[in-house]
C-alpha cells in the first residue's frame, strides 16, 4: 500500500489506558484512518520502543524519516497505579494467538475401542499375508534342480 508514492505516509501508535491504537494517512490527504485498536494491552514499564526499515528483501526497503514520541500524562486512580506496576510481560485480554487453541477433547471409550480392535486387525491380517507370502517363497525355492 505505500509502494512508489509521491508522498510522505505517516503511522501514529497510541498506547492509552490499556488501549492499543494504531492510525495510518497513506493518502497524502493528512486524514487519519483506523487501522487497528485493541483493548486490554497490558505493556509493562521499562522497556524501549525500536523502529525497523527492513522487510527482508532487498528491492523493498522503506526509510524512516523521522520519529516523535511524547509521553501522556494521564490520571489514575491509585488502583489504576498499583495494577500497572504488577505488569511483567506483555498480555492482551482476551486474544487467541495462533497456536494456541484450546486443548483437545479426550477421547470416548467407545472410539478408542474401536481404534484398538481395528488396529489389531490389521495387524493380524499383516501377519497372515506374511506368512503366505513366507509359505509361497519357501516352495519356489524348493523347486530348484541341481
Amino acid at each position: 500500500m505505500v509502494r512508489n508514492l509521491n508522498h510522505d505516509t505517516f503511522l501514529v501508535i497510541r498506547y492509552v489506558k490499556r488501549r492499543l491504537t494504531v492510525l495510518i494517512d497513506i493518502d497524502g490527504k493528512h486524514e487519519w484512518r483506523d487501522c487497528i485498536d485493541v483493548p486490554g494491552v497490558h505493556l509493562p514499564r521499562g522497556y524501549y520502543f525500536g523502529t525497523s526499515s527492513v522487510t527482508g528483501d532487498l528491492s523493498d526497503n522503506h526509510d524512516i524519516i523521522s520519529l516523535k514520541l511524547y509521553q501522556l500524562t494521564v490520571e489514575r486512580t491509585p488502583e489504576e497505579e498499583k495494577r500497572d506496576r504488577e505488569v511483567y510481560l506483555p498480555v492482551v485480554d482476551n486474544l487467541k494467538l495462533p497456536g494456541m487453541e484450546a486443548p483437545l477433547e479426550p477421547m470416548s471409550g467407545l472410539a478408542l475401542f474401536l481404534i484398538v480392535f481395528f488396529s489389531l486387525v490389521a495387524l493380524v491380517f499383516a501377519i497372515v499375508i506374511g506368512v503366505i507370502v513366507y509359505n509361497k517363497w519357501q516352495e519356489q525355492s524348493r523347486k530348484h534342480f541341481y
